[in-house]
């Protein structure tokens, strides 16, 4: 299993190999894979997030077809809330995108989030790195999150926040935390006309001091039922895309992939047993994630 075999074998076997990371996540030949993807990404991952109800499906579904209007190859990774009963997704990938099962330029799937508070699940980082050397576009639909889930920006190269009209006043959203990560926000459902400019520029308000490269956040509004403003927040996504290039990017990686061990040992061994492992949890210049994860699990197990 290679990213050849998964580009000759399509969605079946991007499919089988996204099992594999779920159910033998230790094996070798998955290791591998993620060894591989991880020096082969070429994609850009795209975070929406915002509260539940927000339109971040519809939204989504608009954004694919959008994207692949522009010649863009796009997976969507959506994180459903989970079932009591079966621990699986909610919602199914087909309920929620409307993609042409025979568009190869298309890949779908749902990841149930289950125990994790953020609005991500535990598969979403290995898998994101998966698709990001596959597709042009990785679009990464969060579970409705509230004031303080900002897991989305430790996997997004570009986190889009989603807000609605009539969702609160400025105030409100000065005091979420989740307004400190955005790259862009939109203000959804913009064809409820007075309503929809308000939300925008309380949007602006709370965003005014979360300045990046010397300037705030940009706000837009757009309706994915309509289409208003559906192009030009292509363009500006593209756009943005087009940025995170060089340095800026690398840097960007390497926090995701430093983001992702330190979860992935504290979830498998404790915070004390993270702590054990002492310096073994930095990644080093030139590694992947993924091996200083087995390193620093191995040391965490000689010393505990």
């Amino acid at each position: 299993m290679n990213l050849e075999s998964l580009k000759a074998g399509g969605k079946r076997a991007l499919a089988e190999a996204i099992a594999a990371l779920e159910s033998r996540p230790d094996d070798p030949e998955v290791q591998g894979l993620l060894e591989e993807a991880w020096d082969a990404q070429t994609g850009i991952a795209i975070g929406l997030t915002g509260p539940p109800g927000v339109g971040k499906s519809t939204l989504a579904n608009a954004l694919v077809k959008a994207f692949r209007g522009r010649g863009k190859t796009i997976a969507v990774a959506a994180v459903d809330p989970s079932s009591r009963a079966s621990r699986g997704a909610i919602l199914g990938d087909r309920a929620r995108i409307d993609a042409d099962p025979a568009d190869t330029g298309i890949f779908v799937r749902s990841f149930a989030a289950r125990d994790r508070l953020g609005g991500l699940a535990d598969l979403a980082a290995p898998a994101t790195v998966l698709f990001r050397a596959l597709y042009d576009v990785v679009l990464i639909e969060t579970v409705g999150v509230g004031q303080s889930e900002t897991e989305i920006a430790d996997i997004a190269d570009l986190v889009v926040f989603c807000a609605q009209p009539a969702s609160g006043d400025a105030l409100q959203f000065m005091k979420a935390g989740v307004m400190e990560i955005p790259d862009l926000a939109v203000v959804t459902k913009s064809d409820m006309g007075a309503a929809a400019r308000r939300a925008a520029a309380d949007l602006k308000g709370a965003l005014a001091l979360a300045v990046r490269d010397g300037a705030p956040p940009k706000v837009m509004t757009c309706s994915a039922n309509t289409g208003e403003g559906l192009p030009e927040l292509t363009d500006a996504l593209l756009t943005a895309a087009g940025s995170q290039t060089g340095p800026r990017l690398i840097a960007r990686r390497r926090a995701q992939g430093q983001a992702w061990i330190d979860q992935s040992l504290k979830a498998r061994f404790g915070r004390e047993g993270y702590a054990a492992a002492g310096s073994e949890t930095l990644l080093r210049p030139g590694e992947t994630p993924f091996a200083r994860e087995r390193t620093a699990a191995s040391v965490i197990r000689q010393r505990g």
